[in-house]
């Protein structure tokens, strides 16, 4: 398979083009939902049957408790569904999911990881796929949304311990963002040849002679909220390379539209809250510039087609979808391991070395180009913060970010935030190498098995969801352990984000002076950029060395 390199370029500016027209309009509209006053018909129902006071506040302690518990509710219940599963309607004939997959399944949902240690087709029914995945797809997205825009009050607001209600931010995003978006998506999948039925499907190849039933249901609906949440997984094993789930090349660059939508719309609605919309504009350029320069390299990484696996197989080819192309491929792997969607169209384990390399090291930027839904911002607005204090040590002014002062109580939480994720996957990562049994999961030999490991590691903790398949993740040492990576990975930052939220929201308003280091522009831009590259260096360059780096430069 030859990589196209004028399908590559059309396909990334027919992308930008029109994520560009889509940022403004959409990014209003978020604006209005997040700051609007009334409330409409099926979010006051919401509010009455689960007794949520609508016009009430909450502090940062408060709305955190909200997310948590919130959060640990729908782990429990995704749980114990699966295992009830052989005595619920809609079960296809499947009987109760083993423990410790169901484990990792709820933890993944809820988490908006969507790893899966399972095979869908044969593991979960309808009602599993419906009532609890597609719906926790939902769920997990709009948390990421609500937790950004509770960082922009405290950004926003001033002497004040409040960031609005969880609850109510929470319904907003589901009823007036979510759920209207992924209704026109999915009618444009079916429109598309997207499956969305509740039978089995007879697939007959009349030239081979060979009759299949392929398990169908209602994939449009499921795949549409999959790729706009940025949540990934997928209603089939082969996720979004299986014709039912992706059926053309138009549907599959519809899909990474839907995967940067939202977050690219987000800066937008961040410079409208916080009154200078230069803000917004500098964040999205820096996440455009990122996006471009990964999407860049994961083309020159395919079409490169080096390695010795590579080599073996003939070249590109294994792995790869005809039906899409190899430049098809790169784009959507880059969009996918620069946001927490972990959908795929190749397999990532059969990208070249150096191309797999780009994937982790998009996970390990943090998401941030643009990111997820949320957690793209969130974690673009903390380097903001350490990028202006950077700036003030270096010239001598007092840090402060949008008239907010960045003191030690800032500056530790920003800290923290940053290191937690790579603290988290270097150590699990370390502690899978050291134990034989669990590394015979990952049957591959030399940088490659190590490879494996790192890229699950770190795609749970950055909550991705993506693999290289050659790891077999479904025995309870793994799916614990990727269960403890995902959760650590989605909450202490989570944490973190909300208490420098309050923090924020606590401080007057500084007027700007001849000392304030401006925080919009293409200066403060590049150094935005420059900080986001340096810190994911450091943190991860020699985990690279040893896998990745290694493997590409093999002979």
């Amino acid at each position: 398979m030859s990589f196209n390199i004028a399908s590559f370029l059309i396909q990334v500016t027919a992308l930008v083009v029109v994520l560009a027209a889509l940022h403004r309009p959409l990014g209003v509209y978020l604006v209005h939902v997040f700051e609007g006053k009334t409330s409409t018909r099926p979010e006051r129902l919401f509010y009455r049957l689960s007794g949520v006071d609508a016009g009430t506040e909450q502090t940062w302690p408060v709305y955190l408790r909200s997310v948590l518990v919130f959060s640990a509710v729908s782990i429990l219940l995704v749980f114990t569904l699966q295992r009830l599963q052989g005595v619920l309607p809609g079960n296809g004939s499947l009987p109760g999911v083993d423990p410790w997959v169901a484990m990792n399944t709820a933890i993944s949902f809820a988490t908006n990881t969507n790893w899966q240690a399972y095979v869908p087709e044969t593991t979960v029914g309808i009602f599993v796929q419906m009532t609890l995945l597609a719906v926790q797809n939902f769920l997990s997205a709009a948390v990421g949304i609500v937790v950004v825009v509770a960082l922009i009050r405290g950004i926003a607001r001033t002497g004040t311990q409040r960031l609005g209600n969880f609850w109510v931010d929470l319904a907003r995003t589901s009823f007036r963002l979510l759920l209207p978006l992924a209704f026109v998506a999915a009618v444009v999948m079916v429109l598309g040849g997207v499956i969305q039925n509740f039978w089995p499907t007879d697939v007959t190849n009349h030239a081979a002679g060979i009759h299949q039933v392929i398990p169908g249901g209602p994939v449009a609906s499921q795949e549409a909220i999959k790729i706009l949440g940025t949540n990934g997984g997928g209603y089939f094993n082969a996720n979004s390379a299986h014709p039912f789930e992706n059926p053309t090349a138009f549907i599959s660059l519809f899909e990474v539209f839907l995967i940067l939508l939202i977050p690219s719309a987000l800066p937008y609605a961040f410079g409208r809250m916080v009154g200078d919309q230069k803000q917004g504009y500098t964040v999205v350029a820096v996440m455009a510039v990122l996006w471009l320069a990964s999407t860049a390299l994961m083309g020159w990484g395919v079409a490169s087609a080096q390695g010795t696996a590579t080599a073996a197989a003939g070249g590109l080819g294994e792995g790869f979808e005809q039906r899409f192309g190899a430049a098809a491929s790169a784009v959507f792997a880059a969009s996918t391991t620069l946001t927490s969607t972990g959908a795929i169209n190749v397999a990532h384990d059969s990208l070249p070395p150096l191309a797999g390399g780009v994937a982790m090291a998009n996970m390990m930027l943090g998401e941030v180009a643009p990111g997820g839904t949320g957690s793209g911002l969130y974690g673009l607005l903390i380097l903001s913060i350490i990028s202006v204090f950077i700036a003030g040590l270096m010239v001598g002014r007092t840090p402060e970010y949008l008239g907010k002062k960045i003191g030690p109580t800032e500056m530790k939480l920003a800290a923290m935030y940053i290191l937690v994720t790579p603290t988290v996957v270097l150590a699990l990562s370390g502690i899978t190498v050291l134990l034989p049994d669990a590394m015979a999961n990952a049957p591959a030999t030399g940088p490659h098995q190590f490879s494996e490991v790192l890229y699950a590691f770190t795609s749970g903790a950055n909550n991705n969801g993506s693999a290289f398949g050659g790891i077999t993740t479904s025995g309870p040492y793994l799916s614990a352990m990727l269960g403890l990576d995902m959760l650590l990975g989605r909450y202490l930052p989570i944490v973190l984000v909300l208490a420098l939220a309050g923090s924020l929201a606590r401080q007057g308003k500084i007027p700007a002076s001849a000392g304030t280091v401006p925080t919009h522009g293409p200066l403060f831009g590049s150094l935005l950029l420059g900080v986001t590259a340096i810190l994911t260096a450091l943190s991860y360059f020699p985990a690279l060395a040893l896998g990745p780096l290694a493997e590409g430069l093999l002979k």
